[in-house]
C-alpha cells in the first residue's frame, strides 16, 4: 500500500505547500502551515447508504427509536453523560493533571469489565503503572484488558481483532499516525488521529474514551476541531489539591449540557456524593457578615451554594475586583448598579467574591446573592442563617425571574431554609405555596436591599 502523501496546509487562506516553511507564500501570514494528509479526489464522496448512494429522506420517514444505554456503575458519571453510554460514541474528558481522570476511567472499565468487553489503551504510562493504580483502588481487573501502545494504526488494528465494547485512549496527545511525520502531541497528529479512532468507533459501534491534556489557561489542549469531532466532551473543574471534584458536561449530543457530576477523592479512588448541595453549604454556627446561600440550577437539577463577599477599605488608587466562580464583568456591572439604584458607592472599596465549594456559576440567577453578601460585608451585618435568595438583575435596577423557581424553592426547603427574597414574578401561586416557607418577593433593587435589613 502506497505512503499517503502529505502536505502543508495555511490555517489563514487554506493554501497548499509541498514543504514546510515559516511563512505561507500566498497570504504572508508566519507560522500558519500544518501538516496534513493529501486526499485524493476519489476518496472525497460523503457517507453512503446501504444501497452505496446518498438518498434524500424525509424527516418524519426516519424512525426516532432511543439510543441504547450502557450503566457504567457510577451514578455521578451516568448523569453527565446523559444517563449512560451510547454505543459508537466518542467521549472526551479533560483536566488538570493529577485531577482523577485516569482514576474514574480505570474504576469505570474495572466495572464494566464484568459484562462487556473493554480496553484501557495507555500512552504515558507501562501496564505495571496501570496495575499498581487498579490494586491501590482494590478494583478486580481479571475481565479488563490492558494495551500499551501510541501507534495508532497498531491500536485500531489490535482492536478489530480483539472486538472490545469499550475503548479508552490514555491520552490523545501521546497516540500518533505514521502518515504524517511530525511529533506525537502536533495539531496534525492529535486530528487526525482522533479522526481515525473517531472512524473506527462509529463503524465498529464501540464506546470510545479520550482523555485530553489542557493547557496552562485550563482550556482542552489541541485543535478547536477535536471537540467538534467527538459526541460528549466532559471537564474537571476544581484544584487537584481539594477532595471534592466536579466534571462538567460542556457538549453532549445524547443529553443536556452543563450537567454536573460531584465526586469525593478518597484512598479508594473517587466516590459519588449522593446529594451535592450538602458539601456547599458552610452551616456557620452563628450568622457572618457577606455570606448568604443561593439556588443555582446545574443541567437538570438544583444546586444550594454559599456565596460569599469580603468589601474593604482600598489602600489603592484602583480598587481590586476578585471574583473566584463567578464571572468579573458581572461583578462590576452589579456593583455599579448598587450605586446607580440602591445608592451603595464601593468605588474606594476592595470587592472580593467567593464562591465556596470551588463550583463555578454560569446562570445569572447569582445576581440577587452577590448584591446581598457585598451588601452585608461593607455594612458588617450578617444576613439571616436561614434565608436564601435568587433572581438576575438588570441595569435598569429591576429584579428579573429565573427559570424553574418553584424547583429551586423545594430544594432549599428540603435543606431547612425558612425565608426567600425572590422575584415578584417567581412567586408561585397560593395553593402551590411551600408550608414553613416565607417568601418576600421584590421587584427593585432597593426593596431588594430594604428586605434584606429587614429579615427576621
Amino acid at each position: 500500500m502506497a505512503k499517503a502523501k502529505t502536505l502543508y496546509a495555511c490555517n489563514a487562506c487554506g493554501a497548499s505547500h509541498n514543504k514546510w516553511s515559516g511563512q505561507c507564500g500566498d497570504c504572508g501570514a508566519w507560522n500558519t502551515l500544518v501538516e496534513s494528509i493529501e486526499v485524493s479526489t476519489h476518496k472525497r464522496a460523503g457517507f453512503a447508504g446501504k444501497t452505496g448512494q446518498s438518498q434524500i429522506r424525509l424527516l418524519d420517514d426516519i424512525s426516532a427509536v432511543a439510543e441504547a444505554r450502557i450503566s457504567t456503575g457510577i451514578s455521578e458519571l451516568d448523569r453527565v453523560l446523559g444517563g449512560g453510554l451510547v454505543h459508537g460514541s466518542v467521549t472526551l474528558i479533560g483536566g488538570n493533571p493529577g485531577i482523577g481522570k485516569s482514576t474514574l476511567l480505570t474504576q469505570t472499565l474495572a466495572l464494566l469489565a464484568d459484562k462487556l468487553p473493554c480496553l484501557y489503551v495507555t500512552g504515558e504510562e507501562s501496564l505495571q503503572q496501570v496495575s499498581l493504580r487498579a490494586r491501590r483502588l482494590g478494583l478486580s481487573g481479571k475481565n479488563m484488558q490492558l494495551l500499551s501502545e501510541t501507534c495508532v494504526e497498531t491500536i485500531t488494528t489490535l482492536a478489530m481483532e480483539h472486538k472490545p465494547r469499550i475503548m479508552v485512549i490514555d491520552s490523545i496527545q501521546t497516540v500518533y499516525t505514521e502518515s504524517l511525520q511530525s511529533a506525537p502531541g502536533s495539531v496534525a497528529q492529535v486530528r487526525e488521529s482522533a479522526a481515525q479512532l473517531v472512524r473506527f468507533a462509529k463503524q465498529t459501534n464501540t464506546a470510545l474514551f479520550l482523555v485530553g491534556h489542557v493547557t496552562k489557561e485550563g482550556t482542552l489542549a489541541g485543535p478547536r476541531v477535536l471537540e467538534h469531532m467527538v459526541d460528549t466532551v466532559l471537564y474537571f473543574e476544581g484544584d487537584q489539591g481539594e477532595r471534592y471534584r466536579i466534571i462538567r458536561a460542556i457538549k453532549n449530543r445524547f443529553g443536556a449540557v452543563n450537567e454536573l457530576g460531584v465526586f469525593a477523592m478518597t484512598e479508594t479512588g473517587l466516590k459519588t456524593v449522593s446529594n451535592p448541595s450538602a458539601i456547599f453549604l458552610s452551616r456557620h454556627e452563628t450568622p457572618v457578615a457577606g455570606s448568604i446561600i443561593t439556588v443555582t440550577r446545574e443541567g437538570s437539577r438544583p444546586l444550594l451554594i454559599e456565596l460569599q463577599a469580603l468589601v474593604d477599605d482600598s489602600h489603592s488608587s484602583n480598587p481590586r475586583r476578585v471574583s473566584l466562580g463567578l464571572d468579573p464583568n458581572r461583578l462590576n456591572m452589579l456593583l455599579a448598579v448598587m450605586h446607580r439604584h440602591g445608592g451603595i458607592a464601593m468605588y474606594d472599596q476592595d470587592v472580593f467574591i467567593n464562591v465556596v465549594g470551588g463550583v463555578r456559576v454560569s446562570e445569572t440567577s447569582a445576581d440577587t446573592a452577590l448584591v446581598l453578601a457585598a451588601l452585608s460585608s461593607y455594612r458588617d451585618k450578617p444576613l439571616a442563617n436561614d434565608c436564601f435568595t435568587f433572581g438576575e438583575i438588570g441595569l435598569a435596577g429591576e429584579i428579573r425571574p429565573v427559570s424553574n423557581g418553584q424547583e429551586r424553592l423545594r430544594e432549599a426547603a428540603k435543606h431547612g431554609f425558612k425565608q426567600a427574597i425572590i422575584a415578584k414574578a417567581n412567586m408561585p401561586p397560593k395553593n402551590d405555596r411551600i408550608e414553613g416557607l416565607k417568601l418576600i418577593p421584590v421587584q427593585r433593587v432597593s426593596e431588594l436591599m430594604e428586605a434584606a435589613i429587614n429579615l427576621d
